[in-house]
């Protein structure tokens, strides 16, 4: 029986050029097997929309062409349906694809839908709200408003971002409340990851799985100005859990509070300031078109 698949764009995400997509969506999808269409989105939500109505008239794939945003407004759609959740990264971190080792080159990325197999992984809430990579609060949610901002994309520009940032950017405290145990803590950021890296191959929190039915958490502590350059190779080589500055942990549910309002990020938007965020992980909540059987 032929599979539908809708796929959604979303053209001002990234770098790339996406013009071509249908052309190449024509040349490695196999027809034979799918019927299949290109919706662009117009605003902010309409993915989430365009997905909603898809998985409840029983479309077998809905395909997310963008970064980790778009792929955040398209998956909390499709949490808890039958409907499958595929990633054509095109975004500049592209953080959930690198983690489940999705190709980063849109012809590669189409033939996971010969080659791959459909998983069921977990995903998290933050207030409420799903996230399927990272959130956070504090700096990178900071950097990350900076970032959006910008009338640039791409690594370059987030470095900038950080970089011109981070020389201002003063801890904050918050208490941290681990499954109902709590304690303060005096942090630039921490994060949250149902996946492992921020994209870019950026590992803030190396040792999450998106199979474990947990959250792991990363806090940066206050630091000096060398030790600023130690956890920032940590982070892109995969052992910034290692630094005696970082704090890392794993939980089911996770309560930050902070005196006052800080940023906040889901997947790499910023999504304003609060004062307390709720974090809860959901196991086996969504059905993801992979290029493998993934490993807890």
């Amino acid at each position: 029986m032929r599979k539908r698949v809708t796929f959604i764009l979303n053209p001002i995400s990234g770098t790339e050029d996406k013009r071509s997509i249908g052309l190449l969506v024509e040349r490695y999808l196999h027809t034979s097997t799918y019927d299949w269409e290109i919706i662009h989105t117009e605003y902010a939500g309409h993915a989430t929309d365009i997905a909603k109505e898809k998985a409840s008239n029983g479309v077998d794939i809905v395909a997310a062409i963008g970064g980790d945003g778009t792929i955040n407004e398209v998956a909390r759609a499709l949490v808890h349906t039958d409907t499958t959740l595929a990633i054509i990264p095109c975004g500049s971190g592209n953080g959930l694809a690198r983690h489940l080792k999705i190709p980063l080159d849109i012809k590669n990325a189409l033939k996971v839908f010969d080659q791959g197999v459909v998983d069921t992984i977990d995903y998290g809430t933050a207030n409420g709200l799903p996230f399927f990579c990272t959130c956070g609060i504090g700096f990178d949610a900071f950097v990350s408003l900076k970032f959006a901002e910008a009338n640039k994309r791409g690594m370059l520009t987030y470095v900038e971002k950080a970089l011109h940032e981070g020389l201002r950017y003063k801890p904050r405290l918050y208490e941290v409340c681990v499954d109902g145990v709590c304690a303060d803590i005096e942090a630039y950021l921490i994060t949250c990851g149902n996946a492992s890296q921020y994209g870019n191959n950026a590992y803030i929190t190396p040792l999450a799985s998106v199979k474990d039915g947990f959250i792991d958490v990363t806090a940066l502590e206050q630091m000096n100005l060398i030790e600023i350059p130690q956890v920032a190779f940590l982070l892109f080589n995969g052992n910034i859990n290692k630094h005696s500055k970082v704090k890392t942990f794993k939980c089911k549910e996770l309560k930050i509070k902070c005196v006052e309002e800080t940023d906040i990020h889901f997947d790499g938007d910023p999504m304003g300031k609060v004062t307390e965020l709720k974090i809860k992980a959901i196991e086996k909540g969504l059905h993801v078109l992979v290029p493998k059987k993934l490993k807890r």
